[in-house]
Parts: C-alpha cells; structure tokens; sequence
C-alpha cells in the first residue's frame, strides 16, 4: 500500500478577509432593457453565460463575449448594452468589503501601477469551474436550506481564489476603501437624482450603510448632513429656475424635487430669507 501525505502546517497562513455576498441574480437581454448609467456601493462581478454587447465604465465603452468576467470596482457608474443579434444574458454578484486590481505582467516594473476601477478576464478554459460556483451560489440563496449562509460565503471564497488563480493578468484583491467611497457614491446619487424623491431610508439602502452611520459618515465627508445637502442643491436649482423662467412657483417647487408648493415656501425662506415670489423679484 502506498500513502502520501500532506501537511497543511507546513504552508503559510491565509488572513481571512472580510467580505461577504450581497446578492447574486441572473439577467437576459429582453425588451425592456434599460441601459441606464449606475454606481453600486459594492464590488459587482459579471460573468456572461452567452451573448454579445458592450460594457460603459466612466468615460470608457469595450466589447464583452461569452465566458468573460468584468469586475467593477465600488461607486464606479457603469452600464452594460446588448445586441439585439445575440442577447447578453449573465449572472451577476454584489460583494461588499472587496476591491479588485489588475494589471498586465509586460509592465514596465519601473513604472508606477496605476489602480483601476475596472478590468476584463475571459475564463473559457475555466469555464467549469467558475460556472460550478456560479450556479451554486444561485441555488443556495434561492432554496436558503440551513446555514445556506456559512456555504455561500465559503463558495465565494473558493471561487475568488479560483478567479485569481485562473487570469493571465496579474489579479490582486485588497479590502475596499469604506466610507469616502461610500459618501461619494451617496453624493453622486444626491446630484444625479435630487429632482426625485429621495429619503434617509432610500441613501441608506442604495449605499448598504445603516442610515443613523450614513449621516455621520457623511457629515465628516462633506461638513452637511445627506438631507441638508439634498435640500441645498434643490434650492439651488429653484433659484436658477426663479431667475431664468417664468414658470409658476408650482411647477418650480415639482421641478426641482420638493414634495408640496407650501412645504417648498417653507424651506425656501428657512434658507434664503425671502418667500419664492420676494426673491424672484429681486433677480427681475
């Protein structure tokens, strides 16, 4: 008989790191798409299954196929498109706590690496493997047998590992930069949506920070409150709205975000010192 035996002692210690899955869902090209411009809080990952299309990250549009990985930093806006010929259809995964960085092994060494927000892997030689912990996080987190918690996070673990070993590209993975991101991400979303209705609840649940931390993580980042901050780029906009229409201080108080025509009034004086009407006058 013969034996071979392998101690785990003898090999480095691995530091746990602390991240964990927030969600993982599958998407298909259909009619309704909407390929809207977007940031996530959290790292998202997306492996398309099959198909054809292009991703947008910031100011940069690039051509993705089946079996590639695209991995999208935190608070980096991003969009993917289909093409109508051969629909995209992927899955993909939120990971709070993680960051990616990638770059190519013909790089000067001399030169400073510069960290990117994003980067494309194709896995097709892999592609068994990486599916397999795909489609096992799927069923896991939808059947939520007992401790499905416990297997998910270990899955993501391995298939992290995996996604490392697997690229040609030299892939580093670090925790992610918290609360400044996060607040630039709430930000960003502030400015981008302010017209809407926006609420505490709302920033907390886009930004997965608890709403009490959110407002003092984000009175250390901007010196405001999210909500004082909202109001102040809506009084912002009804000034400039005042001063450069003749629109009724009804259609000002909806153009610009505010709830009701008295509750716009109100505030509108709390910060400026002059009804809509006294201000408009002073502009004319």
């Amino acid at each position: 008989m013969s034996i071979q035996r392998y101690q785990m002692e003898d090999m480095p210690r691995l530091d746990k790191m602390s991240y964990r899955l927030l969600y993982i869902s599958t998407s298909r090209y259909e009619g309704d798409w909407h390929s809207t411009p977007h940031a996530h809080h959290c790292t998202e990952l997306f492996y398309v299954i099959r198909g054809k299309g292009s991703f947008l990250v910031n100011d940069n549009v690039f051509d993705v196929r089946e079996d590639d990985m695209i991995i999208v930093n935190p608070n980096v806006v991003h969009t993917e498109m289909s093409r109508g010929d051969s629909p995209l259809e992927y899955i993909v995964l939120g990971i709070e706590g993680l960051q990616f960085t990638s770059f190519s092994e013909q790089e000067d060494e001399e030169e400073e690496e510069e960290e990117k927000d994003y980067s494309v892997h194709n896995y097709y030689e892999f592609k068994h493997e990486i599916l397999f912990y795909l489609k096992t996080l799927l069923q896991e987190m939808e059947e939520k047998d007992n401790n499905f918690e416990v297997v998910c996070q270990n899955l993501l673990e391995v298939l992290i590992i995996n996604m490392v070993r697997r690229t040609k590209a030299n892939l580093l993975i670090a925790p992610a930069k918290k609360v400044a991101k996060e607040c630039r991400f709430v930000e960003q979303y502030i400015n981008n949506h302010f017209r809407e209705e926006i609420s505490l609840e709302l920033l907390s649940e886009k930004a997965f920070m608890n709403k009490f931390y959110l407002v003092h993580a984000f009175k250390q980042y901007k010196g405001i409150s999210p909500i004082n901050y909202l109001i102040q780029l809506r009084i912002k906009e009804a000034k400039e709205l005042l001063s450069t229409t003749n629109y009724s201080i009804s259609q000002i108080s909806e153009s610009s975000g505010f709830s009701s025509q008295s509750y716009f009034s109100q505030v509108f004086k709390k910060e400026t010192g002059m009804t809509p009407n006294e201000y408009r006058k002073t502009v004319h």
